[in-house]
């Protein structure tokens, strides 16, 4: 009960923290067939609870950050993907501040907040049926671990127009103050890979160098002029002990390439939910008619297909890099991230990986994103799937008629397929020619 108590409280927390967007866009996800709320989730924290409650797994409590490792450990997720979060952004904000960050870590399907002497550790999970689950686990080693899953109060900030009307991951950028709350009347700003480079990390700290492009992390705004930022003094540090206290963290560093991906995967998943349900919304209305002017069950409407088809577009839009904003200089991070990030593969006979960097102009080597592997794209509705699958072919064997967006280069489309059809079986198998 303590637990839910906490939860509920933390979400009214965090309505407080950033004023309400237009629902515009939002879609019903409370209803059938999403159920959103009274859904089983089925998300790598769900499948750890089943672990745990059937004494297959365990998670082992340290004095100095409770589960922490071990939770890492159990999702694998390296301590190598940590950021470091001042501003006063989350629910347990009475203990964050610029001299007590907020520690993020991240995995492909995994969100993890922890802060020191918290009361829990924060989990943003993402189901392959119902987009983020938000989920807390009491750091107390007096009871068994248990993951207490939200039921709605979280999506008053986490299901808006900022996270494309689906339940979602948010990225923000503020204007902190020194007591590290933000500074409403400035403006925050929701980070996307579109977003100017200057106007990120507001609130966050950045280790990393990124030559003549400024930021807004590592510094405080002023009461008086708090879009007066110092970029400058926040530029290019390598080394965050002058700032804060960082040896109570997993690491001394809040890398910047892991701040870059992070702001891409946050947002490929929220479209890769916003796809789901618009999909399943547009076969679900489909079905309702159908029966009722006694069509044939699988008639599809010219509505429900370009519902559909827009939204395999949009999620098309963001897999592509379609509107990331260039890099103005060449980025480099302090942890490895990038090096053990990049690792992970799959590669192709080449050697090649989705997972590898540019860095130089832009985030990845080869643009088109990796969640591409990731279960909650695998697990789309096949209508809107198949629909990715056949616009992607076409869009990189340069066969696309009228596109709604500029396509990446000739090469980087040659090397994307390529590296598709020899890591990607299931997209290998669509792609393949149809017998007559």
């Amino acid at each position: 009960m303590r637990a839910v108590i906490m939860l509920r409280s933390a979400c009214l927390a965090m309505l407080c923290l950033f004023p309400l967007s237009s629902a515009r866009g939002q879609l019903e996800f409370e209803s059938p067939p999403i159920n959103y709320g009274e859904a089983h989730s089925h998300d790598a924290i769900a499948k750890l609870q089943q672990q745990l409650d059937a004494g297959k797994a365990e998670l082992a409590w340290d004095d100095e950050h409770g589960y922490l490792k071990a939770v890492l450990a159990a999702l694998d997720i390296s301590p190598s993907t940590q950021m470091l979060v001042f501003s006063k952004t989350s629910f347990q904000l009475p203990r964050i501040s610029p001299k007590l960050p907020r520690a993020i870590y991240f995995n492909d399907d995994v969100y993890i907040g922890w802060v020191q002497n918290g009361d829990v550790i924060e989990v943003s999970a993402t189901d392959p049926e119902l987009g983020a689950v938000f989920y807390t686990l009491a750091q107390r080693d007096s009871e068994p671990p248990k993951f207490v899953r939200d039921r709605g109060q979280c999506l008053t900030c986490h299901a808006s127009s900022r996270t494309e009307g689906v339940p979602g991951h948010l990225i923000r950028s503020v204007y902190s103050s020194a007591s590290g709350m933000p500074i409403f009347g400035s403006g925050t700003y929701r980070t996307t890979q579109a977003s100017p480079f200057e106007q990120r990390f507001g609130g966050w700290y950045v280790t990393g160098t990124h030559g003549v492009a400024r930021h807004m992390g590592n510094v405080l705004a002023t009461e008086r002029e708090p879009e007066q930022l110092d970029r400058e003094a926040g530029a290019n540090l390598t080394d965050l002990s002058p700032l804060v206290d960082v040896e109570p963290y997993l690491e001394p560093h809040s890398d910047l390439i892991a701040l870059m991906t992070l702001t891409h995967q946050a947002e490929m998943h929220n479209w890769i939910t916003r796809a789901n349900f618009e999909t399943r919304l547009a076969l679900h209305s489909s079905a309702i008619m159908n029966e009722m002017l006694d069509r044939p069950a699988d008639y599809q409407s010219e509505s429900t297909q370009r519902r559909i088809e827009r939204a395999a577009e949009q999620l098309l839009e963001c897999m592509l890099f379609v509107k990331e904003e260039p890099l103005a200089a060449p980025l480099a991070g302090t942890s490895g991230f990038a090096e053990t990030f990049a690792a992970r593969g799959p590669f192709d006979s080449q050697g090649r990986s989705l997972r590898q960097f540019d860095l130089k102009t832009r985030l990845l080597k080869f643009p088109c994103s990796y969640l591409i592997y990731s279960e909650a794209f695998l697990k789309l509705p096949p209508a809107v799937k198949l629909r990715v699958y056949t616009r992607l072919d076409e869009i990189l064997t340069g066969r696309s008629r009228a596109d709604s967006f500029e396509k990446p280069a000739a090469a980087d489309c040659a090397a994307i397929r390529e590296i598709l059809l020899e890591t990607h079986p299931e997209l290998a198998a669509a792609w393949q020619p149809k017998s007559e």
